[in-house]
């Protein structure tokens, strides 16, 4: 898993239009009106979608949403398929992420700009920079990570994305002194909102950060740190479990405990157990994976880039090897929906579905 340099090769789409607005104040065009040229509805042709899919997302709606690293947005409605991309309104080729509000709001983090959805339109959202007042917590809010590497975050309160920057820890700077041409270990690769409303923060090489409404706290374990001058895998998915255990790309689960900080001021966490290599071998080093997601029954489901997926289904294992033509397929982001549906993201084929036996994949 350590051979992760593919994450870092990959460019960003630079394009940036805005077509939403007219300087005159015109209203935006529809969905329909803006996609009909580009819009797919083909049954049974599975090209209508690309080959490289980093994100998805099923909305209140209904929707399924897919988000390419290369070809922008597609949104699957009913069977009709959209695309979108800088040629009809997205601001970039590259989606990071696809999230929605309490308003059914869908909203696409995009390498140069956010896009929000919202029914039947489209339209920018704003971006200001905050400061440090504007570190605070709402139920409402949305965290989105940075498409940058300079270690900022955003929060979307409902009107705004405030731009925040990640604070400095003692052992980040130090790092940064020691290598100074090397990557910002603050970058921010994935967020988190764990069950209590707290805010969490993979960074590229700095292990997760919580940040409480108050104050931030660091997990400062070294199996959750990538401090070197090589390519990193970082914190890229972050999960509770049924127990309340947190995983954070390691072989480690962590128990998260106030107490323990406030009796003696100490870490407000404790390591346990390591489930070992997830194949069970222990003399294998596969312990780091890119993506994990948790379905209707609590069990996890854990994507790795070269050795297909891991379900966790309390101490039981089961693999399910992803291939194409007996050839395995490098697989990035897994997804369960509202109808408890596992979708896997791949970087090169496409979209894959869970039948119940294993992964097949997805032809609309």
């Amino acid at each position: 898993m350590k051979d992760t340099r593919y994450l870092y090769g990959v460019m960003m789409a630079a394009c940036f239009c805005i077509l939403l607005f007219s300087c005159s104040g015109q209203a935006s065009e529809t969905i329909d009106q803006r996609a009909q040229s580009h819009a797919v509805h083909r049954e049974g042709d599975v090209h209508v979608l690309s080959k490289n899919i980093m994100s998805i997302y099923h909305d209140s709606k209904g929707n399924h949403w897919f988000g390419s690293w290369v070809d922008g947005l597609y949104m699957l409605r009913d069977s009709t398929w959209y695309h979108f991309n800088t040629e009809n309104g997205l601001p970039a080729n590259r989606v990071e992420e696809i999230k929605e509000d309490n308003f059914g709001h869908v909203i696409i983090n995009t390498a140069q700009g956010f896009c929000l959805f919202d029914e039947e339109k489209l339209r920018m959202i704003e971006t200001i920079d905050g400061s440090e007042r504007d570190w605070k917590l709402s139920p409402d809010d949305l965290w989105f990570k940075s498409a940058s590497s300079e270690g900022y975050v955003f929060r979307y309160d409902g009107n705004h994305l405030i731009k925040l920057k990640l604070p400095t820890i003692g052992f980040g700077e130090d790092w940064i002194t020691k290598y100074p041409n090397a990557s910002i270990p603050y970058s921010v690769y994935c967020t988190y909102k764990d069950n209590r409303g707290n805010i969490w923060f993979g960074t590229a090489a700095l292990g997760p950060c919580r940040f409480d409404g108050h104050h931030f706290d660091w997990i400062t374990e070294t199996d959750l740190h990538e401090l070197h001058d090589g390519p990193s895998n970082g914190i890229r998915s972050i999960i509770e479990d049924r127990q309340g255990l947190f995983w954070f790309n390691s072989s480690y689960k962590y128990q998260i405990d106030d107490n323990l900080k406030k009796k003696a001021g100490t870490k407000f966490y404790r390591r346990l157990e390591s489930i070992g290599s997830l194949d069970g071998i222990e003399t294998n080093n596969m312990t780091e994976y890119l993506s994990i997601s948790k379905d209707f029954n609590q069990d996890l489901w854990i994507a790795t880039y070269r050795f297909g997926v891991w379900k966790i289904e309390g101490k039981k294992v089961i693999h399910y090897p992803i291939q194409v033509h007996g050839e395995d397929v490098t697989s990035f982001y897994i997804y369960c929906d509202h109808d408890g549906l596992i979708w896997l993201g791949t970087e090169e084929n496409g979209v894959f579905t869970f039948d119940g036996n294993g992964f097949v994949q997805f032809i609309k």
